[in-house]
């Protein structure tokens, strides 16, 4: 086939794919706050959560971080985000359940958790709300899926909402707009590679 074949039959592909997506794009006509998670084995769940914060900060809006496992407020994330002006941050959690060790302990804190996220679900002046690890509070049975359900869906009309973690729980799968779930093909971690600063953490 020649360069002029080639071309005009690229041509003719392209212009059948833009009548289809311009189709799509008209009948996606309604504006409202969405529902994301972002779930699965693979790494990346919260680094992706936190672009989008990047994404909305670019666009002026008002952001709030709640992070339920995670103890530590050194990340790469937390430094950076917490000096931009527009977002709230909270790190909620004390550490992966085996660092702890103490159920009563992680229920408590899960729920003292969840009352400071549902300060932010209700105030219409959070544009995006990211929870971080919400997964698995849930999962553990920590938090009622359910009643965490109803709040989110009790929330400000145009208010976004990410959820990442692992083990995403029925309830919340059927309550979602958008998921997302990350493979693990490979990790380095398993081949012996500590967490690093600006990849991990």
């Amino acid at each position: 086939m020649d360069d002029k074949a080639r071309q005009r039959r690229y041509r003719e592909r392209m212009e059948r794919k833009q009548v289809v997506i311009d189709a799509a794009i008209d009948r996606a006509e309604r504006e409202q706050g969405v529902l994301l998670v972002l779930t699965g084995n693979g790494k990346g769940k919260s680094s992706s959560a936190f672009g989008m914060v990047a994404r909305a900060l670019g666009h002026g809006l008002r952001v709030g971080v709640a992070q339920f496992v995670k103890g530590r407020d050194d990340t790469g994330e937390a430094c950076f985000f917490r000096r931009q002006p527009g977002v709230t941050w909270h790190v909620l959690g004390e550490g992966f359940s085996w660092d702890t060790q103490d159920l009563a302990r992680a229920i408590r804190t899960a729920q003292r958790g969840w009352a400071v996220a549902c300060e932010m679900l209700r105030d219409p002046a959070f544009d995006l709300i990211v929870l971080d690890e919400l997964t698995y509070p849930l999962r553990n049975h920590w938090l009622e899926p359910a009643a965490v359900v109803a709040e989110l869906r009790a929330r400000p009309l145009m208010q976004h909402v990410v959820i990442t973690g692992r083990g995403l729980p029925p309830a919340l799968r059927e309550a979602a707009d958008t998921i997302t779930e990350m493979c693990d093909i490979k990790h380095a971690f398993r081949a012996g590679v500590r967490a690093q600063k600006g990849v991990d953490l």
